[in-house]
């Protein structure tokens, strides 16, 4: 049977899971693995933390640690009392768990530990036919694609800017929920968001194909267009800013299932000096710099950390090596992400997705990640799958001592 220790230390079984996620060669073994739910453990888990603490069960309910400082100790190379999380899921994943949870509004229930503010992707107009536009006249084909969709047209048929008005960055629609969402979620580590930040809203407007070509024959172009993406992207910031936020999230997919989409050479010349830019406002704030971008990227890591980057996202275990990645970086790097949407979740039983959360929860006792899919759960992912990874990661004992110890 699987448990925990009076301190919260995992007790495996002799006979492990299958899973996807092999870490026997750099981190904890195979067989280590959280349990499956067990009846009522949260007095024995509370005593036994307390009592390791010095700290009574009294003294717990003056003192509880919030969602928002576990986070912030991650992010800053603490070891945290248990691992956290912040999981996301696409419309028709989301539709499953509210009809599963009886309710439109899942913060309760998933209890995430990033509130995220802002829009990442941005705002749309419908313009009929499955089709919608953003703010900045690109628009996508949602028939398929029912969260952000598939680009049609090009909005610069050619390499210039002139007569092509960038969209207000301070648009109301981006910052008038944000008291809001804090107000709903307090305890949580507040994230302001700005997806498609860079490459990827260059692309958008330009064009695929067109912004390759363009790397070779037209770079000053390409070093205005991202300037001015930039330009946009700060501006933001600073509004932001104005909030009591804790980090900024950028969103900017670099990456495909074997290295990088431009490869190395022109990432270093066109992007990275941008990116430094970016983050370094952030830096210079005082708040920690969030990236997500998909694709086996992780040669990149070290350039990253020198452009002021905290934490990495998606970190999908199909094209990095998750198990010698975390503790490689730790202390410099945290990770969010690392559960295997490509594999385990869509097509892995039950008990493969309870081995695999397990040995993540396991591999980040140490500090330095947050649990998550490695990208938002599609739809084709079983609701049960789904329940799993959710109910693993909220029986850590330190969670479930700190909901305890709540006033």
């Amino acid at each position: 049977m699987w448990r925990y220790n009076h301190t919260g230390q995992l007790i495996a079984p002799d006979a492990p899971f299958e899973s996807t996620l092999d870490c026997r060669a750099a981190g904890p073994p195979a067989k280590s693995v959280l349990p499956r739910r067990v009846n009522n453990p949260l007095p024995l888990m509370v005593a036994g933390l307390c009592a390791k603490n010095k700290r009574s069960h009294r003294q717990c309910h003056r003192d509880p640690m919030t969602k928002r400082e576990v986070i912030h100790d991650v992010l800053s190379g603490g070891k945290p009392p248990y691992v956290p999380w912040s999981m996301g899921f696409t419309k028709e994943a989301r539709e499953k768990l509210q009809t599963h949870f009886g309710t439109d509004d899942l913060d309760r229930p998933l209890d995430n530990h990033l509130v995220k503010l802002g829009s990442d992707i941005g705002f749309f107009e419908d313009v009929g036919d499955n089709r919608v536009r953003d703010v900045f006249g690109v628009t996508w084909d949602r028939t398929v694609d029912k969260d952000i969709g598939n680009v049609e047209g090009c909005v610069l048929g050619r390499p210039a800017l002139d007569g092509y008005e960038f969209p207000d960055p301070l648009d109301s629609r981006f910052f008038e929920t944000i008291p809001e969402r804090v107000a709903a979620c307090p305890d949580g580590f507040r994230v302001f968001q700005i997806g498609f930040s860079l490459y990827e809203r260059a692309w958008t407007l330009r064009g695929m194909a067109n912004l390759m070509m363009d790397f070779h024959d037209h770079p000053g172009f390409v070093h205005e267009l991202f300037g001015r993406i930039a330009d946009y992207n700060i501006a933001q910031v600073h509004k932001a800013l104005e909030f009591d936020i804790d980090a900024v999230y950028f969103g900017d997919d670099w990456g495909q299932q074997q290295g990088l989409q431009m490869g190395p050479k022109l990432w270093h010349e066109f992007i990275f000096p941008v990116l430094c830019r970016m983050y370094g406002v952030v830096r210079g704030a005082g708040k920690f710099v969030m990236i997500h971008s998909c694709g086996d990227v992780d040669e990149l890591f070290d350039n990253l950390i020198a452009a002021g980057i905290n934490c990495f996202n998606p970190f999908q275990p199909e094209v990095m090596d998750v198990c010698g990645l975390l503790p490689a970086y730790r202390g410099r790097l945290a990770f969010h992400g690392g559960l295997s949407t490509q594999k385990t979740l869509p097509f892995g039983t039950v008990d493969q997705v309870r081995a695999e959360v397990g040995r993540l929860l396991e591999l980040g006792r140490e500090g330095g990640y947050i649990f998550a899919p490695a990208h938002d759960v599609e739809g084709d992912v079983p609701l049960e799958n789904m329940l799993a990874a959710i109910e693993l990661v909220q029986q850590q004992p330190g969670y479930l001592a700190a909901k305890q110890c709540q006033p």
